[in-house]
């Protein structure tokens, strides 16, 4: 533990006056970088390369591995590349390269320690400097965090006022002491994030500040009226003339940034305004964040107009439209939906067997053809996955395309007509509506190059898709994902999936589905197209995929669908929050504490009461309300009582 409680004429007596940036002073930027596949994302060199016009020096700290990529991204940009064991997050990392560059430290006038926690400049550096660097200081931070009481990460103490450590840069009054000096030496082991903060973020300013040195900010979240503007209000930072974006408000905890009211699509949207290519923010954003997340923090939902009011007729995609068509009735349908597309297009049918495949084609021939067709009898097992995947893979790496529009006959007769009827129209007309409404769909992609998906939002009118949209799939998606190289954080609850498996998608997006060789059998027959089946999964994963290639996903919807689904959804949800109090993210809190409800039986009630009054006495105490099981025990004992004696004398000897 740090000494905090030495007294003011301890600790002061041997600091010096702080001092001014000089006129031609030389700065060290020490870079964090950290990237669990050993990349470095295009938002990083961006970053540096706006640094080394402020900087003598720009020494670039690798947590873990660095690809032959990530190398050849860092070296334009930085002056030095230290690769290290990935411990003790940045500030050990920090620690390492004052270590690695010892006494030339005293070369250099200022000292910036940052991450790559930011995206940025996006506004200028060269002001920021300017104006801090006429400031006489022993150290200054970008942002800064407001005192708390409680400590928001212990629920007891006090979170002291700090600099916040993604930017904190030292003057040479400060780092060429020995107070700079045995702090770095007795800094403690860093196992977690939160020893991170508690050991070091939320203590750096104050055990420096009480030995008598001094510290400013250039954005202080007083100024703005919040603890932690650099999260909560991010988009005012930038328009008072912050260089940085945080990475924070786009990895927070939807509920958290809700309660708040943090708008990330606003934010994104004032980047952009001031000319940062917010792309870099996507790519990084979808390799790193658990996609739903994402699609709920950056508000990457889209309420699309009947009208077209976008699309750029004179920068066409190249289109394929395969169809997976198993009722052979429904032709003309699917066909009316593709001729909404504004350009010519391609398409291919997939259907079981000939004699739909004859069917089909005649319906075909009766229409005019606005593109090359063919017609293809596939093998039914796996359904329109195994279509896709496997009779369309030629097609799909041919590179003939720039966008693939995946189709499929839908009636879903084993849930009634009404669910089935929604359903159908649910996917059909919040992915090409109209001419007008498809053509501002593909104006989506034609806006964002990073873009990999479309698709409609979760159904949940008819089905209980809320709360478990990964049904038993969860298990085979991560194993397959794992054999896939898709190493995108998964969520939680539900997968941003296209639900009903049709969407609007990027042939290159697609590259770790389409370049792995399915085979028919791993499907199975009609008995295997459940959950947990391979169909089934490879339903949730066509985003995941995306992501791992940096390729971000967009929901779309008409206006008709959006008014009638926010009102089922407002009414649903304001009747489940009625005997729950707090704030939305409380009441999540509170339930997901509580955990399953169960059938609403006395044991299932005491079972949430010890999850919430007494974790971790359920089991001891439910077993005096479970004789079943305690007597199913004793009588494993009667039955084995050789087997019972030698297990209970293993675990003494464990």
């Amino acid at each position: 533990m740090r000494d905090t409680e030495a007294s003011a004429s301890e600790t002061q007596m041997d600091v010096a006056a702080p001092g001014v940036f000089p006129v031609g002073g030389r700065r060290l930027v020490v870079y964090v970088v950290f990237d669990r596949r050993g990349d470095v994302d295009d938002y990083i060199p961006v970053a540096l390369a706006g640094l080394r016009e402020h900087a003598a020096r720009v020494l670039v700290v690798v947590n873990g591995k660095l690809t032959d990529q990530g190398r050849a991204a860092l070296e334009p940009v930085s002056d030095e590349i230290l690769v290290r064991e990935n411990e003790g997050f940045d500030i050990w990392a920090h620690k390492a390269a004052l270590d690695h560059v010892g006494a030339g430290l005293a070369e250099f006038d200022e000292v910036l320690l940052t991450n790559d926690t930011w995206f940025g400049p996006v506004r200028p550096y060269g002001p920021v400097f300017e104006r801090m660097g006429e400031r006489a200081v022993h150290f200054w931070g970008m942002t800064d965090h407001a005192r708390e009481e409680p400590n928001p990460f212990t629920g007891k103490g006090v979170l002291p006022y700090h600099v916040q450590s993604f930017w904190i840069a030292v003057r040479r009054e400060m780092f060429l002491s020995e107070a700079w000096a045995s702090y770095w030496r007795d800094l403690p082991q860093m196992p977690s994030y939160f020893d991170a903060v508690l050991k070091h973020e939320a203590l750096f300013t104050e055990h420096f500040t009480e030995r008598g040195y001094a510290v400013d900010v250039a954005y202080a979240s007083a100024d703005h009226g919040f603890t932690n503007a650099s999260l909560l209000a991010a988009d005012e930072l930038l328009d008072a003339g912050c260089p940085l974006l945080r990475r924070r408000p786009f990895v927070e905890w939807p509920p958290f940034l809700d309660r708040h009211s943090v708008i990330g699509r606003w934010t994104l949207a004032k980047a952009e305004r001031h000319g940062y290519p917010v792309q870099l923010v996507l790519r990084h954003l979808s390799r790193n964040v658990a996609p739903r997340d994402l699609n709920a923090d950056a508000g990457l939902f889209d309420v699309l107009l009947d009208i077209d009011t976008s699309y750029d007729d004179s920068r066409p995609f190249r289109i394929v439209v395969t169809a997976h068509v198993f009722y052979e009735e429904m032709t003309d349908e699917i066909l009316d939906l593709a001729d909404t597309l504004p350009t010519a297009y391609d398409l291919v049918v997939t259907t079981p067997t000939a004699e739909k495949a004859e069917a089909i084609g005649r319906l075909i021939a009766e229409r005019p053809a606005r593109g090359d067709v063919e017609v293809r009898v596939v093998n039914n097992d796996g359904r329109d996955q195994s279509a896709f995947l496997i009779g369309c893979r030629d097609v799909l790496l041919s590179d003939r395309y720039d966008l693939v529009v995946k189709l499929h006959s839908k009636k879903t007769p084993q849930d009634g007509f009404n669910v089935g009827r929604h359903f159908k129209a649910q996917q059909f007309d919040n992915l090409l509506a109209s001419p007008g409404y498809t053509a501002n769909v593909l104006a989506l992609f034609q806006r964002e190059p990073g873009l990999g998906l479309v698709y409609p939002p979760m159904i949940h009118i008819g089905y209980p898709t809320m709360g478990r949209g990964w049904w038993s799939n969860k298990p085979g998606f991560e194993q397959l994902a794992l054999a896939l190289g898709i190493r995108v954080p998964l969520d939680d609850i539900s997968p941003l999936a296209p639900y009903g498996s049709m969407y609007i998608a990027r042939p290159e997006a697609l590259r770790p589905l389409i370049e792995r060789e399915w085979r028919y059998e791993e499907f199975g027959g009609v008995e295997a197209y459940r959950d947990g089946g391979l169909a089934h999964i490879l339903e949730r994963m066509p985003s995941y995929a995306a992501a791992e290639l940096g390729y971000h996903t967009r929901t779309a919807a008409t206006t008709e669908y959006t008014s009638i689904s926010h009102t089922a959804f407002e009414f649903n949800f304001d009747e489940l929050s009625a005997t729950t109090p707090g704030y939305t993210y409380e009441q999540i809190r509170f339930i997901r504490r509580a955990g399953y409800v169960g059938q609403g039986r006395a044991r299932d009630f005491l079972r949430m009461y010890l999850r919430l009054n007494h974790p971790g006495a359920e089991g001891r105490i439910l077993g005096v309300f479970e004789p079943d099981r305690f007597l199913g025990r004793w009588g494993r004992r009667l039955r084995h009582p050789r087997a019972t004696v030698a297990e209970a004398l293993r675990r003494r000897r464990r």
